[in-house]
């Protein structure tokens, strides 16, 4: 369990189960009101926490859009390391957070049309009618402030292929509400703009909607107190499909540490109202952001000359209405490019927020059971990621990663019968689609950077990815999220002869692979001579391979490192392509000198899954005969493996592979389900782990929900291992050779929270990400005991973190919070 801090992450004071006070205080009078625990966890230790609204949902668009809507933006708020709250009603009772059954439930309009559209005014009475029902802005604001949230992203839906433009339109025009154009005779002022006065809460919008009168509601904002604040370069204005609307806001800020420290100092100062963050559309949006706005000014015009400008509030729907027939749907990628920017700006002010409420905290956040990193509290804000790319793009850098950078596409159905699946199979089917970075490397390296980054400042060059993409949009997009992640991408090479790696998977509707289209080629196209050169001006003390590179490449990066005493790490990647490395091998062994007999091992560290560990084994053994090598022979003579070492493996081999102590028959079954470690000799797992060593001097075999073994050799007598027994109960055991110690462990696996895996695409590039990351810190941590334990640690609950979110690396490991 965490240790609740003494400080409070919104402006409030703990109650009793360590939520802000006000929230406790509702909560104790029995109001009915539910907080999803990932979002009741959040509040309780100080993580990031981003306020979203639902009228999207029950009143926005169309299901199915509508649920694949609001589940995007929720990605989009993780990605940026903060904890989305979705905040709706069902059957009377307010939801701070929802999950994937409520928000279908509220999404199927057709199965629910009762839902009510929720203002301050009709909270109480859906509750007594126990009504269904989404929130606007200004309720929004109500439960966020008093749930301690201090960020609302409004309009940060993101929307991929959504076919119903014109509600999108709509929904985009009624985001943020304000003075009505003839306010000042129909005194026809939006709600939020009161609400927004008395919520201490950052309201993330892409500025006033345009059918409104912008001028007035400045001024009225002004009288209100509340601050506008543009976020971007300039201080003009926004009107969402336009940067500029001809008005100006008194304050700029352009970075999202500035944006929060507004926050926090109103919270310092003990004041109440809340904050406006206008954010432009991006540039590249401008044009049809204008051909939109004339679209908007006609409509406005048309509306003064037919009369309906005077019909209060009837003329809202008619100008909505009409600008969806003015605009022919043409304002699709503005959308997407406005929501995703507004939620995107959310998330990181809340991440950047929570920073500020640790740093003045007398207490450490965390305790050391159950963070991501045992004893290590949140890092201070100067540790936070940039959101510019670094400056330091041509100096040295400590981990060099060497292997493939791609974008992840994958499209799922609709469920759907068999027939239908069939029926379907030659046109297009109604489903989601969804796009994140991707490629073994390119995982490895940012997991790597985001736990280096969030040490210390000074590492934030430490890493650079060496990969080729191509000339395309999506190289640049590779390279564009890179950079915001603020990572170096120096190492990363253009080329016009292929394009940049994709892949494209079809799901249907319960997530079985249907088929698609993988195009990797282009790493093939790393030039050797480049690569080396990019090692010889970096000095990395560690570099990292995976094995989608050519064998020709790998040879040659081998070949550098040994004669340049450099350590290596192989990512097999896959069982086909895991036995890539071996030529390289052989020749590093032919090469090597007699010196190196026994203490050498051409790769310092290898990662394979057991079916990788058997290819490999099988191939060198078989088809590439190292195991016929003298340099063979004589390591594994000089291991001296006796009888003792087999007696303590067959202990260790009995026991379950679960750490779970309880007795009662739930758990007892689930750990017998789970299995034993019997597989380390039925299968020989340990006997070829052992046999391989004299190729990787430590071998860290990633078992899956087996959990995960080391083997490894230590040379001398220097290193605590000289001195350890067997100890199968510590899950250990050991055989002193002449020179050197092997050593074998058992590391049980971290349960999911949940039991629900998200993603497992990235899981095992986070594991091994996070262990570059430690290695690149502490070279020799395998050499003793605790510190290989804390760094497996930290690698599993790297991987269970991935496991948990939509993306292929998860953005919390940026932050160091616990992962269950």
């Amino acid at each position: 369990m965490l240790r609740t801090p003494v400080r409070s992450f919104a402006s409030q004071a703990r109650g009793a189960r360590g939520l802000p006070s006000s929230l406790s205080r509702v909560l104790e009078k029995g109001a009915p009101i539910d907080v999803h625990p990932e979002v009741e966890d959040a509040l309780r230790t100080n993580k990031p926490v981003v306020a979203l609204e639902t009228t999207i949902v029950t009143h926005g668009m169309p299901y199915p859009a509508n649920r694949d809507t609001a589940q995007t933006v929720e990605r989009n708020v993780r990605s940026t390391g903060a904890i989305p709250a979705t905040i709706g009603m069902l059957g009377g009772r307010v939801k701070i957070g929802l999950d994937a059954k409520q928000l279908e439930h509220l999404a199927d309009t057709a199965s629910n049309p009762g839902a009510v559209k929720l203002s301050r005014r009709d909270l109480a009475a859906a509750i007594a009618l126990k009504k269904d029902g989404g929130t606007t802005c200004s309720t929004t604001l109500i439960l966020a402030a008093l749930a301690g949230i201090k960020v609302f992203a409004t309009g940060g839906y993101a929307v991929a292929l959504l076919p119903h433009v014109c509600e999108l339109t709509k929904f985009l025009l009624d985001r943020l509400g304000g003075v009505h154009r003839g306010g000042e005779a129909s005194m026809d002022v939006s709600a939020d703009l009161h609400e927004l006065s008395k919520c201490p809460v950052g309201l993330v919008s892409a500025g006033v909607k345009s059918i409104l009168d912008i001028g007035r509601t400045l001024e009225y904002l002004e009288t209100l107190g509340v601050p506008v604040v543009t976020y971007g370069p300039t201080n003009d204005f926004p009107a969402f499909y336009s940067r500029k609307s001809g008005f100006h806001s008194p304050w700029v800020v352009n970075d999202p540490r500035t944006a929060a420290n507004l926050l926090y100092s109103q919270y310092q100062l003990g004041m109440n109202n809340g904050a406006l963050f206008a954010a432009p559309i991006p540039e590249a949006y401008e044009t049809v952001g204008q051909d939109i706005q004339r679209a908007v000014e006609q409509a406005v015009q048309e509306s003064e000359a037919n009369g309906m400008s005077k019909r209060g509030k009837e003329v809202t729907p008619w100008l909505l209405n009409r600008v969806k027939e003015l605009t022919q749907g043409q304002s699709l990628a503005s959308n997407i490019a406005l929501i995703e920017n507004t939620s995107l700006i959310g998330g990181r002010i809340a991440v950047e927020y929570a920073r500020l409420v640790i740093e003045g905290s007398s207490e450490q956040p965390f305790s050391s059971k159950g963070a991501l990193y045992p004893g290590v509290s949140l890092p201070p804000a100067s540790t936070s990621l940039p959101a510019v790319p670094v400056q330091t793009q041509d100096g040295p850098a400590r981990l060099m990663v060497i292997g493939s950078a791609a974008v992840d596409i994958t499209a799922r159905t609709i469920p759907s019968t068999g027939s239908d699946l069939d029926r379907g199979l030659h046109s297009t089917s109604p489903g989601s689609i969804s796009l994140c970075l991707g490629g073994v490397g390119r995982n490895m390296a940012e997991a790597a950077h985001r736990i280096l980054v969030s040490q210390s400042p000074s590492l934030a060059s430490a890493v650079s990815l060496v990969s080729s993409i191509g000339n395309d949009s999506f190289g640049r997009l590779l390279v564009d999220e890179t950079r915001q992640m603020g990572m170096r991408t120096d190492g990363i090479a253009a080329v016009d002869s292929h394009g940049s790696a994709v892949c494209n998977m079809v799901l249907d509707g319960s997530g079985s692979l249907i088929g698609g289209v993988a195009d990797m080629d282009v790493i093939k196209s790393l030039s050797k001579e480049k690569v080396l050169e990019q090692i010889s001006q970096r000095s990395p003390a560690l570099v990292a391979l995976d094995a989608n590179i050519s064998a020709d490449l790998m040879n040659a990066v081998v070949k550098h490192c040994v004669s340049n005493n450099i350590q290596t790490f192989y990512e097999p990647t896959s069982v086909i392509k895991s036995t890539t490395i071996l030529p390289a091998i052989s020749a590093a062994l032919d090469a090597s000198p007699a010196s190196h007999s026994h203490s050498y091992s051409p790769i310092t560290y290898t990662s394979p899954n057991l079916l990788e560990l058997v290819e490999l084994y099988a191939s060198a053994r078989d088809v590439h005969e190292l195991t016929s090598h003298a340099r063979w022979w004589s390591t594994i003579d000089n291991f001296a493996i006796g009888a003792e070492f087999r007696m303590a493996l067959e202990q260790l081999a009995r026991l379950s592979a679960s750490i779970s102590t309880t007795t009662n028959s739930k758990s007892k079954s689930k750990s017998e389900g789970t299995g034993t470690l019997s597989f380390l000799v039925d299968q020989g797992i340990a006997q070829m782990a052992i046999n391989l060593l004299p190729f990787f001097q430590h071998i860290v075999i990633k078992c899956g929900e087996l959990g995960v073994i080391v083997v490894m050799r230590v040379s001398g007598g220097s290193s605590p291992w000289a001195l350890e027994r067997s100890n199968p109960r510590r899950r250990y055991i050991v055989a002193h050779g002449r020179s050197e110690t092997v050593v074998l462990k058992h590391f049980p696996a971290h349960e999911l929270a949940g039991n629900t895996a998200v993603n497992v695409t990235g899981a095992g590039d986070s594991l091994v990400g996070a262990l570059l990351a430690m290695l690149t810190e502490n070279p020799s941590l395998f050499q003793d005991e605790k510190m290989m334990d804390d760094a497996i640690e930290v690698a599993q609950r790297a991987a269970i973190a991935t496991l948990g979110s939509e993306l292929a690396v998860s953005p919390t490991l940026s932050l160091r919070t616990p992962t269950q």
